[in-house]
């Protein structure tokens, strides 16, 4: 049976095998450098999360099995623990910004979607923030949300007053962290939004026109509706960004004042490089990865039944 179907399967030509070998080779460095930067550490990472190890090249590893998990878990408390204080964090900074930031880039794409003289400019402009120099961007917001600094003087003018540094305030740093993070995703995900608000049929919006609606109206049940796939897209990618914020947090308040603004991926930089507990570490990794999977897939869920509400 296996020579028969061997014999029915027809033979490459050489133009397909030559075809065939020029794809691979072009293939092959983007393969091997995702596997060797990419696959091996995770492996690693993962059989790190049941070994004992400080990183020492002299030290041994031992294995240690569901310890690092119980070691994490055993003392969980959302105001003592550093597990369960980060994870809060995280999950706080998440609920506000992923709302936050697609409110907004999706208001300046549906601002800049007409054909005005200025708009491929102010396009331009509100993308730039995302391909600036983080530690740029950082330093110029906290002078911006100093004591005596622009935004709290724009604030007095309205009558509220915030007389502290919000980056040293327990109960601004957070809200500074969600700001900026806010202020540089917009633009970027405007982009997607003007994207997928080109694809919109333009007779849709003729023919509610025609019948009589609102421009509320047209919004509600044309434009949200067909850009339903992109915004499901943007909320995927917004929630994986803020369980993994880093860089923001490091630049602008180190994890501080005390535990305000340390987020889950700051805990796993100090027990990896400060405390040399990396097994720990991998372990905290692996429950974050467990945690960013949940929540997508509650995400499909609900994505599923908006569609079917619309």
């Amino acid at each position: 049976m296996i020579n028969a179907a061997a014999a029915k399967r027809p033979r490459m030509s050489k133009l397909e095998k030559r075809n065939t070998l020029i794809a691979y080779s072009f293939l092959a460095p983007n393969l091997i450098g995702f596997a060797l930067i990419t696959m091996v550490p995770v492996i690693f990472s993962i059989m790190l999360g049941f070994l004992k190890w400080n990183g020492g090249a002299l030290n041994t590893i031992t294995w240690a099995g569901l310890d690092n998990f119980r070691e994490l878990f055993k003392r969980f408390d959302f105001t003592r623990n550093d597990l369960g204080v980060t994870l809060k964090n995280t999950v706080f900074y998440a609920l506000f910004t992923v709302p936050l930031s697609i409110a907004c880039s999706l208001t300046l794409a549906l601002a800049l979607n007409k054909a005005a003289r200025a708009a491929k400019a102010f396009r331009v402009i509100f993308f730039f923030p995302y391909v600036a120099s983080m530690v740029a961007v950082c330093v110029c917001w906290n002078f911006m949300l100093m004591k005596l600094g622009p935004v709290n003087q724009l604030l007095a003018h309205v009558g509220i007053n915030v007389n502290v540094s919000w980056t040293q305030s327990r109960a601004y740093a957070i809200w500074a962290i969600i700001i900026v993070s806010v202020w540089r995703n917009a633009g970027y995900y405007m982009v997607m939004y003007l994207a997928g608000l080109q694809g919109v049929p333009a007779e849709l919006y003729e023919a509610a026109t025609v019948d009589g609606a609102t421009a509320w109206q047209k919004f509600r049940k044309i434009t949200l509706p067909m850009l339903t796939p992109t915004t499901f897209f943007v909320s995927i990618m917004l929630t994986i960004g803020c369980f993994k914020i880093f860089d923001v947090v490091q630049i602008m308040t180190e994890g501080g004042p005390g535990r305000a603004t340390k987020m889950l991926v700051n805990y796993i930089y100090q027990l990896s490089f400060t405390e040399l507990k990396y097994g720990q570490a991998s372990a905290v990794a692996m429950a974050l990865f467990l945690i960013v999977l949940a929540v997508t897939l509650v995400q499909f869920t609900i994505e599923k039944k908006w569609v079917n509400y619309m």
